[in-house]
């Protein structure tokens, strides 16, 4: 219950990335970003998740769950790096972030100490403006990444279609882009990890396109085809 309550709020800069790692760790970090409350900013960026939480968010209630919960957050920090993409000035500057350098816990408590890094934070924390929020619970069914990544894309788009067809501010071809959102498939590939996988793009449409949006499809409030 306290997981279908909760949203997630993140800067579009962090949604357009690349997120260098698989399933579980990205779950992982979009349930610790879930935990922070921006009208009470944590103190030294460090949030406590329940055990318990993420063996129901994950689905896991077989034996060799505690393993499988030491194995993720160590490939996590193994592995796990946003490649950030911002606007400056006449092209782009790229920021690398490992977003959590420390997990802590004990094998006798429930309770799970993550703590983000520094440089992480203004995307998590500094929502004035190009930001998006979703529902966490939307993200529980999904099981590929691609999914998850094409997921946010999806809500960072459909939210600023929500926001301008009531606020206005914008064209009527401009709010229709939203509603309809086009990316190259350099961009796509870029933003998914996929430059050097799928070659074929028979395998690349199959994986990170069809699939992901049949998940979508079946398990968030999105109804979304493409072309």
């Amino acid at each position: 219950k306290e997981i279908e309550k909760r949203k997630i709020v993140e800067h579009n800069d962090l949604i357009t990335s690349v997120a260098k790692m698989d399933k579980t760790p990205l779950k992982i970090f979009e349930l610790a970003v879930s935990c922070i409350d921006t009208e009470n900013l944590p103190k030294d960026n460090i949030i406590y998740l329940s055990k318990a939480e993420l063996f129901t968010f994950f689905k896991v209630d077989d034996n060799g769950k505690h393993t499988r919960f030491k194995e993720a957050i160590s490939k996590m920090q193994e592995q796990a790096f946003f490649e950030v993409r911002e606007e400056a000035g006449k092209g782009f500057k790229f920021r690398r972030i490992l977003p959590i350098p420390t997990v802590e816990w004990t094998d006798y408590d429930d309770k799970v100490m993550i703590r983000f890094n520094q440089d992480i934070m203004p995307y998590l924390i500094e929502l004035k403006q190009n930001f998006t929020q979703y529902a966490l619970s939307d993200l529980i069914d999904l099981n590929s990444k691609y999914s998850i990544i094409l997921y946010k894309w999806l809500s960072m788009n459909y939210n600023q279609y929500e926001h301008y067809s009531v606020k206005g501010g914008r064209r009527t071809e401009q709010v229709e882009s939203y509603r309809n959102p086009s990316i190259s498939m350099q961009e796509l590939r870029e933003m998914t990890d996929t430059i050097n996988d799928y070659k074929r793009f028979t395998h690349f449409e199959t994986r990170v396109l069809k699939e992901p949006l049949e998940e979508i499809n079946a398990h968030t409030s999105f109804n979304v085809s493409y072309d």
